[in-house]
């Protein structure tokens, strides 16, 4: 009954965000609308989340009429230092969500209204230990951008229209949901954007059935972890997988991520707090983490998940200092500068803990491509950090039809045996489409989990054989793929041939006697 629930909520949601989306959009790229949706959905969750919190304290010691949202700006200040700690921001009353849209539609200036809410909302956390992780959150949501309108009086309708949208989602007490609302209301809306925008969108959104396959294979033995990191973390699914799969408590000391793109960057924090993870237990940077990678502190991890960006140029050997780099220097080369693929896996593999697991998804021609990429898969096999390599159907990804792979590591296998298993048929589609099914991701986790021999599906190869194949790490090197192509048996296909032959001559002859008898008649 409660899944029944949940699937009425999703999908309620999911056609609420649809119609808004595609009411709202306008002028407006869907892919560039997403900020102001996605950060008009952050303010109300925000607003609420405090609220809820403080009122939950008042009703308990029995004040059962008070209401947050009610009070003056002067009482709720007394709040404010306590509330930033636990927090790690505040809300004035006359700022919340709540009553802002209430007003919105009166006020001429709601555009400089909604940008001083945001800097007050920021600067909240300035000075305390939170303020890194509120710092520029509402930098994209422009409420004076030419993108919404031509003139203030346009802005302000079409910033009315959104807050009044948002509102009306039914995404009752976060709390009380049996669905994570804010959360999968976000899920939800980077997916659809991510699809409609191709590749542009693509780039920063991995679809949901491929991050929960990398999170299962990062977590099989386990039932909790110290600490999850994705070095390409984009808005961060990959990472809220772990808090999705294993409960957000069982990730003990919190999510760790890096992104190179600011927007995506604020998107990825924003996420966080929708998923109801606190403050203090995500550090998400920003930044290049080939070249500057921002937590030395925090290594090593025992959970490690990435999508990195595919065949990317970085700066490699023309910059002197990387390949003395710990995390590139141990391979003795470095990856080439125009497909940075194989730097990812070694700066994850130097990041990752001694009893943790790393998976992640790899553009397939690092498998086989020689020169350094070669040498670089040389050290890892020889040193016995490949644990897995899984070939994925293609067309799994918004904006490439390519058929990827996902590369597992680990640092104390007890074989010196690498597993390769073929999952290139494992989907069913879905309109335009790929989509790994509950089923197709069963079947994988179940043959990462044994390791055994599964014909025309999985292998488990000495690293012995792979020096021989010259160390390629292709998946159809090591499983012969199923022949699915009928079998002919020519023998009796001849002797079919023969028949029909014999039988056209019968006909032929029948036909010339007809016409005989036809002609001697006329």
């Amino acid at each position: 009954m409660a899944d029944n629930r949940k699937e009425q909520e999703r999908a309620e949601l999911h056609r609420t965000i649809w119609s808004i989306a595609n009411d709202l959009r306008g002028s407006v790229d869907g892919w560039d609308f997403k900020q102001y949706v996605l950060g008009m959905l952050f303010y109300r969750y925000i607003s609420e989340n405090m609220t809820v919190y403080i009122n939950r304290g008042e009703w308990e010691t029995g004040n059962k009429d008070f209401d947050y949202a009610k009070i003056s700006d002067i009482e709720a200040e007394q709040a404010r230092e306590d509330l930033v700690k636990t927090k790690g921001f505040f809300i004035l009353p006359s700022e919340l969500f709540e009553n802002i849209r209430a007003k919105a539609k009166d006020d001429e200036n709601l555009n400089e209204t909604l940008e001083r809410i945001f800097s007050n909302i920021e600067a909240s956390a300035q000075g305390t230990d939170s303020e890194d992780n509120f710092k520029g959150l509402f930098d994209d949501i422009d409420a004076n951008s030419n993108k919404l309108g031509s003139s203030v009086a346009k802005r302000n309708e079409k910033m009315v229209k959104l807050l009044n949208s948002i509102a009306e989602m039914k995404l009752g007490d976060y709390k009380d949901n049996t669905i994570d609302a804010f959360g999968d209301a976000y899920e939800y809306l980077m997916g659809m954007y991510a699809s409609n925008a191709g590749k542009s969108g693509g780039e920063y959104y991995t679809p949901q059935e491929v991050s929960e396959l990398l999170t299962r294979i990062a977590l099989v033995g386990k039932t909790e972890v110290n600490k999850v990191y994705d070095p390409a973390c984009g808005s961060g699914s990959l990472l809220l997988k772990f808090a999705k799969i294993l409960g957000k408590d069982k990730v003990r000391l919190g999510f760790y991520g890096q992104e190179i793109n600011i927007t995506t960057y604020n998107l990825c924090r924003i996420n966080m707090f929708l998923h109801d993870i606190d403050y203090d237990k995500f550090d998400i940077g920003l930044g290049d983490t080939l070249t500057d990678p921002l937590h030395w502190d925090d290594e090593p991890f025992e959970a490690i998940v990435s999508n990195p960006p595919y065949s990317i140029n970085w700066k490699g050997d023309s910059d002197p200092i990387l390949i003395n780099d710990p995390r590139f220097s141990p391979a003795g080369v470095l990856a080439p500068k125009s497909k940075a693929d194989l730097a990812f896996i070694m700066h994850s593999l130097s990041w990752l803990a001694t009893n943790g697991t790393a998976a992640i998804v790899c553009f397939p021609g690092v498998m086989y491509r020689g020169g350094a990429e070669k040498k670089i898969r040389q050290y890892l096999i020889d040193n016995n950090y490949v644990d897995c390599v899984i070939q994925l159907p293609s067309n799994l990804f918004y904006g490439t039809s390519i058929a990827t792979c996902i590369m597992v590591l680990k640092k104390s296998k007890p074989e010196n045996s690498t597993l390769f298993i073929d999952a290139s048929s494992e989907f069913v589609k879905v309109t335009n489409n790929n989509k790994l099914m509950q089923d197709n991701m069963d079947k994988i986790i179940e043959a990462f989990r044994t390791r055994e021999d599964i014909e025309h599906f999985s292998r488990l190869v000495p690293n012995s054989k792979i020096e021989e194949q010259d160390y390629n790490l292709s998946v159809t090197t090591y499983v012969e793929q199923n022949d699915t192509r009928e079998v002919i048996d020519i023998t009796r296909l001849n002797v079919e041939i023969e028949e029909i032959v014999a039988r056209e001559q019968v006909l032929r002859d029948e036909i010339d006697k007809i016409i005989a008898e036809i002609e001697a008649g006329v």
